[in-house]
């Protein structure tokens, strides 16, 4: 055996991989210049095949990877090729290469390629010949030298670790030390042995004592075995009588829990009776506060009417006595004045021939009077009139005198005609006047009459309206207290909903549900508004009886989403990531289902599921793909018969299941739990709570009508009221 080929690549000072061959099977010589890496070659051999180098930390490790310029060697290696032809090498080939690989944290072994420990290599040189005891298969640089100038006694040493005599001396110490130790062991042995001689006799007895152990407890074991058997089959016969007995106590088990279900939902009833009697209850209570509140505000106003009508009557009756005064007074005008102008018409002529009289009578006195002046005066003016210029003088001025008091007089007689004809225009005027004010008088009261009529009759209308108006009040509370008693009842229902359903679901169809609000609200995806459709479970309805079996069938897919294509489902899941939202979600987008149809088997123990589901048949294929593969049947035998021949899976009213694969699945089930159930629960009471709040937005429009109403009451009131002050008003002008 000798090195064949020496490959060496980012060691020291060889950067790229260097490959030295040929080398003699005798002697080979390394020549060169200084610096040309022949001790580094040497070391590379060291460094594979030498001990020296077997325990390395990481920075010796570096410090033999290659350091210059350009990118720093991050792992070297070293591989030698041996020529083992001689089969010195215990491998059944001819060429064994042997490379070592470091790095900064790995130092590994390649032995043709394949990883090895140290160990193993170490024990393979060994086995060659490379012991770690006799490391001197290796002469380094000025060994030789060191050898030559060493003193004897070290000479001696080095001859005896050559020869193998160290090694020697300490196998031979490690003999003696193993034979010591074999001598005690064989010492034990003996022992032993002695123990194992006086143990075989004790087994010598023992096996008689065995034999005849066996004899009897063969015959136990038959004794045994016969009345295991006999018990056996009275288990048996026990066991046929239980089954029948549990198949028989299954029917009434079933039958009671059937009872166990009419009672609990007629306790449900009952319940819902109780909370509706006691909504009921304290609306009478609140109706009845608001009617004692009416009745006492009634009798209220009732004692106002009463004082006020008294009032009335009083003033009524004080208006007529004064209107039969007023007649009087004005009869007694009338007939006072007939008589005056009766009167009138019989003094007239007296009262003119009186005054021609008087007119005669002081035109003569007026002429005697003047004349007796003249008299005095023409007795008297001898004396007073010296010359008869001053006389005549005196006369014209006497007559101009009684020309102008002449005038005057005839003014005055003019002052009184026109007098007398205004006298006589006033009192025609005022005939006329009060003729005319009698006439509106009558006009007023019968108009006072007629608003008082019409105030009646709008108060009366009113006072229904009022009562109409606390009618639907007392209506609208109790339509609030249901409400309320229904939104309770529906959160309750919701409530059981979603601790029947996993938390991630409803978190998702939450999620859904705020995606598809949030494309409403933008006004924007409306091909993915329309192409949603909801869960499977709002899509479908059953007769009650199979709602186990749809369950448990379906399981969470019946929470799958149904949607027209798979990029209607793309567009809300990339939403719902955008906008962060918790939950799980499943699609099934039906232009991508594929569907088959299925041959079911004809026979009267078993229906297919989706016969007895009604839903719209445009989701055909999402049906088909979560029931169409399941039969309906009878028991659970038959369930187990058809799995097996027709490859379906299968399942009871129960529950109990059978799967084409030969799993079977069963149990109790709490019906009390039904997602179906609650849906269905939930859903009929969203629609009884639509109906309440339409009904109660229908009493909310009509009450707004009656305020309305009310309103257009008060301002007849008004009206009634103005005219009531006219009417006092026309009191004072009386």
């Amino acid at each position: 055996m000798y090195i064949k080929q020496v490959i060496i690549q980012g060691f020291r000072s060889y950067r790229d991989q260097t490959i030295v061959d040929p080398f003699s099977s005798k002697h080979n010589v390394i020549v060169g210049r200084n610096g040309s890496g022949k001790s580094n070659f040497f070391y590379a051999i060291q460094f594979v095949l030498s001990d020296e180098f077997s325990h390395l930390r990481p920075e010796q490790r570096l410090a033999l990877l290659h350091e210059g310029t350009g990118p720093r060697v991050i792992s070297a290696f070293v591989e030698i090729i041996f020529d083992n032809s001689d089969n010195r090498l215990p491998i059944d080939k001819e060429e064994v290469s042997l490379r070592r690989v470091i790095g900064a944290k790995k130092d590994q072994y390649f032995l043709d390629k394949k990883m090895v420990t140290k160990n193993d290599v170490m024990n393979l040189l060994e086995s060659a010949g490379f012991s770690r005891s006799n490391p001197y298969y290796i002469v380094k640089q000025g060994k030789i030298n060191q050898m030559a100038t060493a003193p004897d006694s070290q000479r001696l040493k080095l001859l005896r670790e050559v020869a193998g005599t160290r090694v020697y001396d300490e196998r031979k110490e490690e003999s003696i030390s193993l034979m010591k130790e074999t001598e005690g062991k064989r010492e034990k042995i003996n022992e032993l042995l002695k123990y194992i001689e006086e143990r075989l006799h004790t087994l010598e007895e023992e096996k008689e004592e065995l034999a005849q152990y066996q004899k009897w407890d063969k015959m136990r074991r038959a004794l045994e075995y016969t009345i295991y058997n006999q018990e056996l089959n009275e288990t048996r016969a026990k066991l046929d009588e239980l089954s029948a007995k549990r198949e028989t106590s299954g029917e009434k088990s079933r039958q009671l829990r059937d009872a166990q279900q009419d009672a609990r939902d007629k306790m449900e009833e009952i319940e819902r009776q109780v909370r509706e009697l006691k909504t009921k209850i304290s609306a009478m209570k609140e109706e009845k506060e608001q009617l004692s509140a009416e009745r006492q505000e009634q009798i209220k106003q009732r004692t106002k009417l009463e004082l006020k009508a008294k009032d009335l009557q009083d003033e009524l009756a004080g208006n007529s006595e004064q209107r039969k005064r007023l007649l009087k007074e004005r009869q007694k005008l009338l007939e006072k004045i007939e008589e005056k102008q009766k009167e009138l018409a019989e003094t007239e002529p007296k009262f003119n021939s009186v005054k021609e009289k008087e007119e005669r009578g002081i035109a003569r006195l007026a002429q005697a009077t003047q004349e007796r002046t003249d008299l005095y005066a023409k007795q008297g003016r001898g004396s007073q009139f010296t010359s008869k210029e001053e006389r005549d003088k005196w006369i014209k001025k006497e007559l101009k005198s009684l020309d102008q008091a002449i005038n005057d007089k005839k003014r005055q007689i003019a002052a009184i005609h026109k007098d007398l004809e205004d006298t006589e225009a006033n009192k025609e005027k005022n005939l006329e006047q009060y003729s005319k004010l009698d006439q509106d008088l009558n006009e007023v009261k019968a108009r006072v009459e007629e608003l008082d009529r019409k105030y009646y009759e709008v108060k009366n209308k009113k006072d229904e309206l009022q009562s109409e108006r606390n009618y639907l009040w007392r209506e609208e509370n109790a339509e609030q207290q249901a409400l309320a008693a229904k939104r309770e009842d529906l959160e309750k229902k919701q409530q059981l909903l979603r601790a029947a359903t996993g938390k991630a679901i409803l978190n998702g169809i939450d999620s859904i549900n705020k995606v598809l609000e949030h494309f409403r609200r933008k006004g924007i995806n409306q091909h993915v508004l329309n192409g949603y459709h909801g869960i499977v479970m709002n899509n479908f309805e059953c007769e009650p009886a199979f709602y186990t079996c749809v369950e448990v069938t379906a399981g969470n897919r019946l929470f799958y989403h149904i949607v027209d294509s798979d990029e209607v489902s793309t567009k809300i899941l990339m939403e719902f990531n955008k906008m962060n939202l918790p939950g799980e979600v499943t699609f099934l987008p039906l232009n991508k289902l594929d569907v088959r149809d299925t041959a079911y088997p004809e026979t009267n123990d078993a229906i297919p599921m989706i016969s007895k589901l009604r839903y719209n048949p445009r989701f055909d294929k999402a049906f088909k793909h979560v029931f169409g593969k399941t039969l309906i049947c009878r028991s659970m035998e038959v369930s187990t018969q058809l799995a097996r021949a027709f490859t379906m899976d299968c399942i009871t009213l129960e529950g109990d299941q059978v799967s084409h694969r030969g799993a079977l699945t069963g149990g109790y089930y709490d019906t009390r739990k039904s997602r179906l159930e609650l849906q269905k629960d939930v859903r009929k009471a969203e629609e009884e709570l639509g109906e309440l709040e339409a009904k109660l937005n229908e009493n909310l429009r009509r009450n707004i009508e009656n305020i309305l109403l009310l309103f257009l009451g008060k301002g007849c009131v008004t009206t009634k009221l103005l005219f009531c002050g006219y009417r006092n008003r026309w009191k004072t002008v009386d």
